[in-house]
């Protein structure tokens, strides 16, 4: 063989391995392989699955009565239960001779002056305190299943860019097996396409390792774990884009702390009026007589117990409600604040790449394009193999960088609803 003749098939077989490693991010990324009949995983499927199974959600209906029942308790007409008290008495006692006396009465501890409405609006607080709580804790959640969802929506794409990858390479292996037997091209190009089989299935093994490490990880989350599983294309609809001082003063994180610290003045406000313990009042009928063979008489008092002040213990319970309510409006603050930024930071983010896609899917119209044109150039003897394989090569890189970009402007839009506050859609 001339050494020019050496020359070209060096440089073909060069571009080939070099376009079967660009392979890996072809069209096959919206490739996917289920079940038949059954419908791919979505995010909002998985994040409702992944709720159900929190301790959160498992025991919000408990707490919601027990907001209730305090709710209930404070709108009694009594401070406390109403105590029933008996007490008999005697100077001889075995025997039916002597005095005698038996006396019924009820204790009805009293509200002190403002508690009761005080006790109410702490009720209500805390039972919207209940609900933010329940709201953040759903966010949280949301914000690790979009995490994992969008892990699995990559390892899905470069495993289905792997299996194209392998089934390139084994078509061109083939057909450089035919030319090989015709004598067209050398044992050294059968060498390096066989070659590159082997990279192509190393690279699907590790691309298949990865897809089942994401789907054991969603797993975690209540999803059977399949090999042949299926997730949906995971886009979110786009919110409105509101102004983001706005935005975080109503987001469920910031809503938690404002919450919270409602409740601690709430409970600073009760603490101010329970400066002793509560009065009571005692209603009894006593029934008695002084000796044997007297009459029963009957008798009833009215009485009025008042419990002289707390002192210190209750300065120190007010103070105590009253710095938590500093220290909780003093977290909303900052809370808001991070908020404010995280969702600009998203809203930039969300313009940035949905620019990026829109430029990349020009770029990879154009490079199918080209392909095509150098394709039929190609048939016809009009371009040389070395320019075919590169175009083939950039057409490749284009088609895997569009891939890519419309994963990353569909996650950086569910970040975007993430930095808002909003569940998944």
């Amino acid at each position: 063989m001339q050494p020019t003749k050496q020359r070209q098939h060096t440089s073909i077989a060069a571009l080939v391995v070099m376009a079967l490693g660009w392979a890996l991010l072809g069209s096959a990324a919206q490739a996917q392989t289920s079940n038949p009949g059954t419908a791919p995983l979505t995010l909002q499927a998985l994040f409702d699955q992944a709720w159900k199974r929190q301790p959160e959600a498992q025991s919000a209906a408990l707490r919601r009565e027990a907001a209730q029942a305090t709710r209930s308790a404070a709108a009694a007409w009594t401070a406390e239960p109403v105590a029933l008290e008996l007490a008999t008495k005697t100077d001889r006692p075995g025997s039916n001779q002597g005095s005698r006396e038996a006396e019924v009465g009820l204790a009805l501890p009293l509200w002190l002056p403002g508690e009761r409405a005080r006790k109410a609006a702490l009720a209500d607080a805390e039972a919207q305190a209940l609900g933010s709580r329940q709201r953040a804790a759903q966010l949280q959640l949301a914000a690790t299943v979009r995490e994992v969802w969008w892990a699995a929506q990559r390892a899905q794409a470069d495993q289905a860019l792997a299996q194209e990858r392998l089934l390139n390479a084994q078509r061109l292996a083939a057909d450089v097996a035919r030319r090989v037997r015709a004598g067209d091209l050398s044992r050294a190009d059968q060498a390096q396409a066989d070659g590159a089989v082997a990279q192509a299935e190393a690279a699907m093994a590790e691309a298949q390792g990865a897809r089942d490490a994401a789907q054991s990880a969603l797993a975690a989350w209540g999803v059977q774990a399949a090999p042949t599983m299926a997730l949906a294309d995971g886009a979110e609809p786009e919110p409105p884009v509101p102004d983001a001082t706005a935005a975080a003063a109503q987001h469920p994180a910031a809503a938690d702390w404002q919450d919270q610290a409602e409740v601690a003045r709430r409970a600073a406000d009760l603490a101010a009026v329970q400066t002793r313990a509560n009065p009571e009042l005692t209603v009894a009928a006593t029934r008695g007589r002084e000796q044997a063979g007297d009459r029963y008489q009957q008798t009833f008092t009215v009485g009025l117990r008042i419990p002289l002040g707390g002192g210190d213990r209750a300065q120190a319970k007010q103070a105590t409600a009253r710095a938590d309510a500093i220290d909780a409006e003093a977290r909303a603050a900052v809370e808001q604040r991070r908020l404010a930024a995280d969702i600009a930071a998203a809203m930039a983010r969300v313009k940035a790449t949905q620019a990026q896609r829109d430029a990349l899917a020009r770029h990879a119209a154009l490079a199918q394009g080209t392909r095509g044109f150098i394709d039929k150039a190609f048939r016809l003897g009009e371009t040389d193999g070395p320019t075919r394989l590169r175009v083939e090569l950039e057409a490749a890189q284009a088609e895997r960088q569009l891939a890519r970009a419309r994963i990353d402007a569909a996650a950086a839009l569910s970040h975007l609803r993430q930095a808002l506050g909003l569940l998944p859609q």
